[in-house]
């Protein structure tokens, strides 16, 4: 960014407060506030974060900066009563970094800014402690050395254990003054023979020089995976806080601590933190010597105990949420060094956003934006005991959390096999297909050597509710010879494994497995009560009815069957959003599938259709029979034909060998002849959803009459089936005009053999680029529009799906390229423009056009926020994703409703 003359890049505590945390760093604008509340803090200033932009864009810091960090400095001296640097009671600071955001460790601190070989000897007289001032200029050495001239710092620690081994002493508070002399002596010598330069003497070129560290460890590899990890956006720069040094090693009546106001684990009210005696900050983080409970510090030192007490119920009060707190005695004054507002566990975070509610001190709306659908999603899927011992195989991608323990197992046929006669298995495949869907159904959890998160695998396990990690590349998967080995590792069919769908590793044998009570309240099986478990449920419970209430969105589930629809019902699914057919025509059906794609007359294919016609039927009743009153929206026929015929290369080596025998089959040769005609190089392109309508005579019908004769019955038996059709892979509103005058014929036979009243909606899926941009035309034939965002996805980006997350998707991430991928959340800007035009255009052809998602999209927690500002009617996601989409929804409006109102 450019430099403005007129702009302004120190402030003084005294001139901030927290709401300026885009200019100030969190850091900087809490160390404002604290100080405007008249807590402890020490004396210092801040250069912003917009003084850090300028300094990455060009090179250099702004021009103005030097001369401004000297006005404040000069302030701060004629404050404290003593200089920079200067020989007798010298004034140190410290320079710490502070981004908007928190970024813990990512990024560079230095203490003791202003020590030298002179003004070494000033602090030793004035604080009447020679050990304390050479520690401290140790310190100072150390942390400069590494932070700043980029020395390793094990350099550093291995002269300090050196100095230990000959003192004969395990701790560092155990070295005298003469062994800390010697020490800092080495120490230079490490930055004169690594950094090719002397430690400064010059105070202000220290404190230059870290304050440029400080800027450039914003851009360290840690702080950017930091970044990637947590969604951080990569333009922001950091904050230099500069302040006055208090110390915490003056003595055993000095020590430095962290404290929280509550349990960041669990959420619970009480004393929490460490503290450290005889000790600066980063001995407490770095974890060199062991801390004491914070409650201990009462006995230590009551007094400033009771301060503390009294100022994080002040900080928590005012933030009005849990506050993390870093402090520092010096002989027995308190001083306030940071607060932020703490991260917490999932648990933790729904257990204080009501019981914040309960004080007074937020409402149910703030208590609602406290929590996240990620963090719900946390506590919803069974995990591993993190205490237990484990032995770690792998790592692939977290494709669907959970957590699952069973005998691995290599084809469909064994896991279901295995799973009739009570084992629990994992199902490993290098990748799965539609063949594979029994045996995923049988499957405790998925694991794939291939993939990514929307490949089919990651799809169908997330729609059940199973535990799955796909694209686990070190694992070699060969499923001839029933094994995988990961380097010298070999785990045969049988052996247990636990696959972790929250972290994506894998590990071999069981990990004992936690269940999950939030998923039993779900369920309707758990009930608020008094234990720990249910005052979780009890918390999220209260979240979720306020969420219910507020929203605008509905929510309905991605369902199959009757099954997965009662269990969605359960969860809170206000209908089907969709119901993939294709998965009605597997397992003993396949056969019938086989006769309609090789019949060569009318005839025979009318056969196969009439034999299906019975068999869709009843699914469509069990169905309509579960989501009763509740809408129903039935997507027809859209896979290639390819995927319900046998793989090209098993069914070539069959025929091959059936030859060799000179016993051939005449239908596998048949089929053979059918997979090499229907192949096609890019078969997600090719003949699939509407295309098969039009060139498949009957099909459709087929599936249309099994819809309507389905709704009638349910109808006239007193039931109130709300069934919606839905026509796949649109790109022209001519495709749907056929479809639909073949539907409404269809439908006007059912109802006059039946002598029932079917309303039921015809509608189409806007899953190509072509029909987002011609929504208005496709308006006039479409009563609703549901987005198929996987497919509008790959299409308007031109990835495949099933390839890409597994090939370059890493690099992407790491390079910056994308946040996350457009597979998990919505592309608002490619994508996300296109639902944007379609609604826009589709409304202002049908003002009463329904408008919904069914892709992977609709249980996303970003996702659902997006959806909620573009005018959707509804989401819809799979069965175990419905609570996190209900309370994203209202997190949405409520956010939405806060916005309006400022």
């Amino acid at each position: 960014m450019s430099e403005n003359k007129d702009q302004k890049f120190v402030y003084d505590f005294t001139e901030g407060n927290r709401d300026l945390k885009d200019l100030l760093g969190g850091k900087g604008a809490n160390l404002a506030e604290m100080t405007n509340l008249g807590l402890p803090v020490p004396p210092g200033f801040t250069i912003t974060t917009e003084a850090c932009k300028v300094y990455l864009e060009s090179g250099t810091a702004p021009a103005a900066l030097r001369e401004e960090v000297s006005a404040h400095l000069a302030a701060l001296e004629a404050k404290m009563g003593k200089k920079l640097g200067q020989s007798d009671d010298p004034l140190l600071v410290s320079v710490r970094s502070g981004a908007k955001f928190s970024m813990p460790g990512m990024m560079d601190t230095v203490l003791n800014i202003g020590l030298s070989d002179e003004s070494v000897a000033g602090l030793a007289a004035q604080a009447g402690n020679e050990r304390f001032a050479w520690d401290s200029y140790r310190r100072l050495v150390q942390m400069f050395g590494k932070t700043v001239l980029g020395i390793e710092g094990e350099l550093f620690e291995d002269a300090l254990d050196e100095a230990k081994a000959a003192k004969k002493v395990a701790v560092d508070t155990d070295l005298d003054a003469a062994d800390l002399k010697k020490l800092v002596k080495v120490f230079k010598k490490i930055v004169a023979k690594e950094a090719g330069r002397e430690f400064p003497q010059d105070a202000r070129e220290q404190l230059d020089l870290a304050v440029e560290a400080v800027f450039n460890s914003w851009n360290t590899d840690r702080a950017k995976l930091y970044r990637r990890q947590e969604r951080i956006p990569g333009d922001l720069g950091t904050a230099v806080n500069i302040c006055s040094m208090v110390f915490g090693n003056l003595g055993p009546d000095s020590g430095t601590g962290v404290a929280f106001t509550r349990d960041p684990a669990s959420g619970h009210a009480g004393v929490y933190g460490d503290y450290l005696q005889n000790a600066q900050g980063e001995d407490v983080v770095a974890g060199i010597r062991n801390t004491v409970p914070l409650a201990d510090l009462e006995t230590i030192d009551k007094a400033s105990y009771d301060q503390l007490m009294t100022i994080m119920t002040t900080l928590e009060n005012h933030y009005k949420d849990l506050c993390d707190i870093e402090f520092t005695i010096e002989r027995g004054q308190l001083w306030m060094l940071q607060t932020r507002v703490g991260k917490r566990t999932a648990g933790a975070a729904f257990r204080i956003a009501t019981q914040l509610v309960d004080q007074g001190l937020i409402d149910e709306a703030e208590a609602l934006q406290r929590v996240t659908g990620h963090q719900l999603a946390q506590l919803m899927f069974p995990r591993f005991d993190e205490g237990a011992k484990t032995t770690l195989l792998g790592r692939g991608i977290a494709a669907s959390p959970g957590a699952a323990v069973g005998k691995a197992v290599f084809d469909s046929y064994t896991a279901v096999k295995w799973s009739r006669s009570g084992e629990k298995v994992i199902l490993i495949r290098r990748e799965t297909n539609p063949d594979d869907l029994d045996g995923m159904i049988a499957s405790e959890g998925i694991l794939t050597s291939r993939g990514g998160k929307t490949s089919h695998a990651a799809v169908v396990a997330r729609g059940m509710g199973k535990t799955c990690v796909c694209g686990a590349e070190e694992l070699d998967v060969d499923t001839k010879r029933r094994r995988m080995t990961v380097g010298e590792t070999v785990i045969e069919e049988g052996d247990v494994v636990s696959i972790d769908g929250s972290t994506g590793k894998v590990y071999l044998g069981e990990v004992p497995v936690v269940p999950s009570p939030v998923v039993e309240y779900f369920e309707g099986r758990m009930h608020a009560g008094a234990d720990d478990a249910d005052e979780l449920v009890a918390a999220v419970h209260r979240i979720m009815a306020y969420a219910d209430r507020v929203r605008r969105l509905r929510v309905r589930a991605n369902a199959d069957n009757a099954e997965d629809a009662s269990r969605a019902r359960r969860f809170g699914a206000q209908g089907i959003g969709l119901c993939r057919t294709e998965h009605m025509f597997l397992g003993e059906r396949r056969e019938l599938v086989e006769r309609l794609i090789l019949a060569d007359t009318d005839e025979e294919r009318d056969e196969a259709l009439s034999a299906l016609l019975p068999l869709q039927k009843k699914d469509f009743v069990e169905l309509f029979e579960a989501m009763d009153g509740l809408p129903v929206t039935v997507r027809l026929l859209d896979p290639p034909l390819h995927e319900f015929l046998p793989d090209i290369t098993e069914l070539s080596v069959r025929v091959a060998l059936a030859e060799a025998r000179q016993d051939a089959n005449e239908n596998d040769l048949r089929l053979l002849q059918a997979v090499h005609k229907l192949h096609e190089q890019n078969p997600m392109l090719g003949l699939r959803g509407v295309r098969l309508g039009l060139v498949i005579p009957g099909l459709f019908k087929m599936q249309v009459r099994a819809i309507a004769e389905a709704a009638a019955e349910r109808k006239n038996a007193k039931g109130d089936p709300r069934a919606e059709i839905m026509v796949p892979l649109v790109g022209t509103v001519q495709e749907l005009e056929i479809v639909r005058e073949e539907a409404d014929q269809v439908i006007a036979e059912v109802e006059a053999a039946t002598g029932t009243s079917l309303k039921l909606t015809i509608g189409t899926m806007i899953e190509l680029p072509r029909a987002a941009l011609t929504a208005a035309q496709i308006a006039e034939a479409a009563q609703f529009f549901s987005f198929g965002t996987n497919d509008l996805t790959q299409t308007v980006w031109g990835f495949s799906r099933d390839d890409v997350e597994a090939s370059f998707f890493t690099a992407y991430l790491e390079k910056g390229i994308f946040g996350v991928s457009p597979f998990e959340t919505i592309d608002k800007d490619g994508v996300g423009s296109l639902v944007r035009h379609a609604v826009e255009q589709g409304r202002a052809t049908r003002p009463d056009l329904k408008l919904g998602v069914c892709g992977e999209h609709g249980g996303d927690p970003e996702s659902v926020h997006f959806f909620h500002e573009v005018g959707l009617d509804y989401v819809s996601c799979s069965p175990f994703r419905i609570p996190v989409a209900r309370l994203e929804a209202g997190r949405a409006a409520a956010e939405s409703k806060g916005s309006d109102s400022r």
